[in-house]
């Protein structure tokens, strides 16, 4: 198929040898052709195909007849994915606007609506298998992305990195044998493992590439076609398509050069009618999708689950979804971790990077280090409820204890930071910041005497001397521990600075305040980028100086915004509020929450003693754990988590500090594995809500 930059679709069909015939011409959208992609619904064989009109149709490649029409894309449409998962068929269009929507061979609807990363026109495709989704795509500010998706939840579950930062054109992007990606990108060929984010490798194939070429594998990942400026196509081949290529065309290739230098100059089409043969060709098609081919191949094998929601309405529409309620010990695995140390509040919480430890800091300026052995019970090493572990010291007895000086550290906001490679930990409550040896619990210094007292820290990632620590008179200061010097002051809030979050991807610095205000700080000058208040929910009384704590997804681009009325995601650096949740006042004020470690879900604690676990993508509530099924029955004063933090490896495991001094590990159980299922959408809409607009987990009024 060959779709045109005027309104038409060519069909041809081949019958070996060099004959290539004329099929179809179909008069196909009002505008350009964007996109075509042949499908297989019903053991029909159809072509799908979008364009400027912001429409997808659905044709018979043999008649020509039109069997569907997907309209509600606000924007041209810029691609469109056909893919099927066991016996449910659907669609994936992308739009210039950077909307994705799914469809199935109906008339109902978009079933879903997600964002492309950075709003961009985007291409999506599947791994040879079918299990994993991929995208790809170029913004209108030349920044681009590719990344892979958790098709379940509709969420960025990887970005991959190096693409160039300002894209002449839409970088074009295929996979091939389950296991790499490539993208034509920046006048040469780049290549990732699919499981690495990290660039694998380049090749400029001898030159003669525009900015952004187009690549496509063949079906077997042994070739390579790739446009170049000369309106020819390179092929390129690994040893076996070099192989190949000896026996179609008999001609002596060196299997010795890494990339073959065959150049096809494009042959002339049949036609169909002079009056066409002045149109452009706009796209060729880019080789129907793996599935779609394994499909008409008539290899039935099972493939994952498709999006719950699409595969429910199809399937299974009397399924009613219920909210998993946690009441019970017997419903969850629950651990408190023992401790001889006399007990305080809980003021901050975190695994080690290796998650073979939890490291706590409780209101009296004492850390206290839990680590688990690897035995029989556990062979792994690594934090679980299952299995006690041991409250660590170092033979000499001492305690990894803060600096307070005349400051009372019931009154202090305490913090602390934890290296990489989980050797130092940063950390201050009110007094001096110090540094400790997380294996001998020695300090190895101490720096910045209050006032004004840090109140936050966050160790950049790409240096572990530089620190950006926020400070009770609301400034943040970019710290050098190795030469004990004070880089810059960075000055945009009114109150104390209570978060700080450092994107790798995007190169800036957010920060949040006592003052409910989010700042975005270009790194490489150290700018302000941005400005934002927190949207407080209508009819929500909120403390004067509430905390604002603020995390990075996975995917480095989605804000998790935490305050005790509301948990917000925003898309940085502009800071576009995409969603926000309510709690339901019976629980009380939020006290804390963060993502699961695959971004997948959001951990929320509350003042009543309950844990909320939304769906990442949705802010969709879809288990509750009450502290019946964690706390003892017999407790006479109030207690509740004053904050949580998530297993680094492990997404359905977190932990939780209390108010009494307690530290909780939470885990389903094994027969569950995960905590509830994500609630339908209504009515077919997508996660991805007006800006600003609210949800809640409490019936509207």
């Amino acid at each position: 198929g060959v779709a045109y930059s005027k309104h038409i679709v060519h069909i041809y069909s081949y019958h070996g040898g060099d004959d290539l015939r004329n099929q179809l011409e179909i008069e196909a959208h009002a505008g350009s052709v964007n996109d075509l992609a042949f499908s297989y619904p019903n053991k029909q064989l159809c072509v799908v195909t979008c364009g400027e009109d912001r429409l997808i149709k659905v044709w018979d490649a043999v008649t020509g007849t039109r069997q569907y029409t997907f309209e509600g894309h606000e924007a041209p449409v810029y691609s469109v994915c056909p893919h099927h998962k066991e016996n449910i068929q659907f669609i994936f269009s992308t739009a210039t606007d950077g909307k994705i929507k799914a469809w199935l061979y109906d008339n109902v609807g978009s079933r879903v609506d997600y964002n492309a990363p950075g709003h961009s026109s985007t291409t999506m495709a599947y791994s040879a298998d079918g299990t994993r989704l991929f995208s790809c795509g170029t913004n209108k500010e030349g920044d681009s992305y590719i990344v892979e998706w958790n098709e379940s939840e509709g969420a960025v579950k990887r970005t991959y990195h190096g693409l160039g930062k300002r894209s002449a054109g839409v970088v074009q992007f295929d996979t091939t044998k389950n296991r790499f990606l490539a993208a034509g990108d920046e006048f040469i060929i780049k290549y990732w493992d699919m499981d690495n984010t990290n660039l694998l490798t380049t090749t400029d194939v001898e030159g003669g590439l525009p900015a952004s070429p187009c690549i496509r594998f063949n079906k077997e990942g042994i070739l390579l076609a790739v446009s170049t400026n000369e309106n020819s196509i390179k092929i390129l081949a690994n040893t076996d398509g070099i192989r190949l290529l000896r026996t179609v065309e008999n001609r002596p290739f060196d299997a010795s050069r890494v990339a073959c230098a065959a150049v096809v100059k494009a042959p002339t089409l049949g036609t169909f009618g002079a009056a066409n043969a002045t149109v452009g060709s706009s796209i060729i098609e880019r080789a129907a999708p793996i599935a779609s081919m394994v499909a008409m191949n008539g290899d039935n094998r099972s493939l994952a689950d498709v999006k719950p929601r699409i595969a429910d309405e199809s399937v299974d529409k009397t399924r009613i979804w219920k909210l998993t309620e946690i009441n019970e010990p017997s419903q969850c695995r629950s651990l408190r971790l023992p401790d001889n140390i006399m007990a305080m509040r809980v003021s901050r919480l975190m695994y080690t990077n290796s998650g073979l430890a939890i490291l706590a800091l409780a209101a009296n300026a004492v850390h206290r280090l839990w680590k688990w052995q690897r035995n029989d019970r556990n062979l792994t090493g690594k934090a679980t409820a299952s299995v006690v572990p041991q409250l660590w010291q170092p033979s000499s007895g001492i305690l990894m204890t803060n600096d307070s000086s005349d400051t009372n550290p019931e009154d202090a906001f305490p913090c602390f930071a934890l290296s990489k490679n989980d050797s130092y930990v940063m950390s201050v409550s009110g007094g001096k910041i110090s540094l400790f040896n997380m294996m001998t619990f020695k300090t190895m210094t101490t720096f910045m005497p209050p006032p004004p007292a840090a109140t936050f820290l966050a160790f950049h990632p790409q240096d572990n001397n530089i620190i950006a620590i926020g400070m009770e008179d609301s400034s943040i200061q970019i710290y050098n521990v190795r030469v004990d010097e004070v880089k810059i002051k960075l000055k945009g809030h009114q109150k104390r600075i209570t978060g700080l979050a450092f994107s790798n991807v995007l190169n800036v610095l957010v920060s949040s305040g006592a003052d409910s205000q989010l700042c975005v700080w270009s790194t490489d000058g150290w700018e302000k980028q941005t400005t934002k208040y927190l949207q407080i929910p209508a009819g929500r009384a909120s403390a004067p100086l509430a905390d604002t704590r603020v995390q990075f997804h996975q995917d480095q681009i989605h804000l998790l915004a935490v305050h005790e009325t509301q948990i917000a995601i925003y898309e940085a650096p502009k800071l576009e509020c995409l969603k926000q949740w309510v709690p339901r006042e019976a629980s009380g004020p939020i006290t804390h929450a963060t993502y699961s470690c695959d971004s997948q879900s959001i951990y929320v604690s509350f003042e009543d003693g309950s844990v909320g676990v939304l769906t990442a993508s949705t802010l969709r509530l879809r288990c509750r754990i009450n502290p019946t099924s964690y706390l003892p029955t017999n407790s006479s004063s109030r207690v509740y988590p004053l904050v949580i933090a998530a297993h680094p490896s492990e997404p359905n495991q977190f932990a939780l500090g209390l108010t009494d001094g307690g530290v909780y590990i939470l885990e389903p159980l094994e027969s569950e594995g995960k905590w509830g299922t994500s609630p339908p959408l209504e009515n077919g809409a997508g996660p991805s809500t007006t800006s600003g607009a609210a949800s809640s987990d409490q019936p509207q009024r």
